[in-house]
């Protein structure tokens, strides 16, 4: 048996493969860092040869011969401080311009963002193959509802680019299931009866949710067309949240919603934005970084009526701090998340910045991304052609679903369904396992 199957996230990213013949049949998910069974989808270009992080590795392919390191080790290697390029949430080129573009990661190199996420496939392949002691040709890779929203075209040049990506690295077999279908199929091995089901699988990119039919008797058909009774997405997820407190509570120290000067009596202009909302997208940050883009930057000091606002947003840009920036963000996103208010340290920056944040806080920036979030769960059941209390379970998976104000607002959209919870960062690659074991063992 040569089949896997991948759960390549924005976030984290999980694969699949069968269990050993002593084992007993079924799927089971790779460690993939120690006992990990999730790996972030990150990469850490390092560029000094002489000064290289713990875990780096060297493929031998054209396209991942640079040193790098994967997932935690990746994000390790960023915050100690190594020389070096760090690439996150590179799922949300996927259907950009960008796909095809190319990004220096240092000492003048430059490859291709594509080539970036077929680095990191392969390097999960390899991971796969050594847990299971043999080559894989044939993968079940997870989607999302839309890579882009209210685009078709652009939707399916994402699937094209990831199954381009993906035969790149030696799988000549390429299939691929909605995420949220897959959580399904997790869901499934625990039904008891025949129900109706809403998942909801939010991540870090997308927000999918599915209307499923599922049940005991169900389970063992490869073809589900007739139980899948509506899918639908937003894209907005984690890292959109990560943007929204980072710009409520970490980019105004550094001129955000602040004002020019006043000139000749004309009342002040606000400070442009676009820098600090490029800050706060992690897959955009490294575009501040461009020479020619600093210095724009640094041309526009009278563009600020406080010049320590601008002081504060250069150090930034020139010790490439905007990621460690959004890494804060998420941080007290979490921690507001578990209740309470948090205190956002910002020293890096200046000794003893530092900008607090409450859950009322929290709460007014996420507003109308959780609205959104909310409808289109609402528009998912009522493309199904039922009544939402004919929804006798809400499924939730995907590490944003972690954020209880999310789940309990989703929650109140159908009272009558029950909450359950899957594992946040493994139930699509379970589920996906599930699908690929029906589909290539068949």
């Amino acid at each position: 048996m040569s089949y896997c199957a991948i759960d390549f996230g924005t976030s984290n990213s999980a694969i699949a493969i069968p269990r050993a013949p002593t084992e007993g049949p079924g799927m089971c998910l790779v460690p993939l860092e120690g006992e990990h069974l999730t790996m972030p989808t990150a990469v850490f270009y390092c560029t000094d040869a002489d000064d290289l992080p713990p875990g780096t590795w060297r493929g031998t392919h054209f396209d991942d011969s640079l040193p790098r390191t994967f997932g935690r080790a990746a994000v390790q290697a960023y915050i100690e401080g190594y020389e070096g390029r760090l690439m996150r949430s590179m799922k949300s080129i996927l259907g950009t311009a960008l796909v095809d573009q190319t990004t220096e990661v240092g000492n003048g190199l430059g490859v291709k963002y594509l080539d970036i996420i077929t680095g990191y496939l392969r390097h999960l392949r390899s991971l796969a193959e050594q847990a299971g002691g043999q080559p894989l040709s044939q993968v079940v890779m997870g989607r999302p509802v839309f890579f882009v929203d209210d685009d078709a075209e652009r939707d399916a040049a994402a699937q094209a680019s990831l199954e381009a990506a993906a035969r790149a690295v030696g799988f000549t077999d390429v299939a691929f299931q909605f995420e949220p279908i897959a959580a399904a199929f997790d869901y499934e091995q625990h039904a008891q009866k025949e129900e109706l089901v809403l998942v909801a699988d939010i991540g870090g990119g997308t927000s999918d949710f599915s209307v499923v039919r599922v049940g005991p008797q169900r389970a063992t058909r490869l073809d589900r067309r007739d139980d899948i009774l509506a899918n639908h997405g937003v894209h907005i997820a984690g890292t959109d949240f990560d943007r929204r407190v980072s710009l409520a509570s970490v980019m105004p120290p550094m001129g955000y919603g602040a004002f020019g000067p006043s000139i000749g009596g004309q009342p002040p202009r606000p400070v442009p934005s676009r820098v600090y909302f490029d800050l706060t997208t992690w897959h955009l940050i490294n575009t501040v970084y461009q020479p020619q883009r600093m210095a724009e930057l640094r041309s526009m000091v009278d563009f600020y009526g406080n010049p320590v606002h601008h002081q504060r947003l250069m150090k930034v840009v020139r010790e490439r701090l905007g990621h460690a920036l959004v890494g804060r963000a998420e941080a007290a996103k979490i921690a507001v998340a578990e209740g309470g208010d948090t205190d956002i340290d910002l020293a890096l920056i200046e000794a003893g910045l530092h900008s607090p944040l409450t859950g009322a806080q929290a709460e007014a920036a996420l507003r109308d991304d959780l609205a959104r979030i909310v409808a289109c769960a609402h528009e998912t059941v009522a493309q199904a052609g039922i009544p939402a209390s004919d929804i006798s379970a809400l499924y939730f998976t995907g590490g944003s679903t972690g954020l209880k104000l999310l789940t309990d607002q989703i929650g109140a959209a159908f009272p009558a369904a029950r909450a359950v919870r899957g594992d946040r960062l493994a139930s699509v690659a379970t589920g996906l396992g599930l699908h690929a074991a029906r589909l290539f063992s068949a």
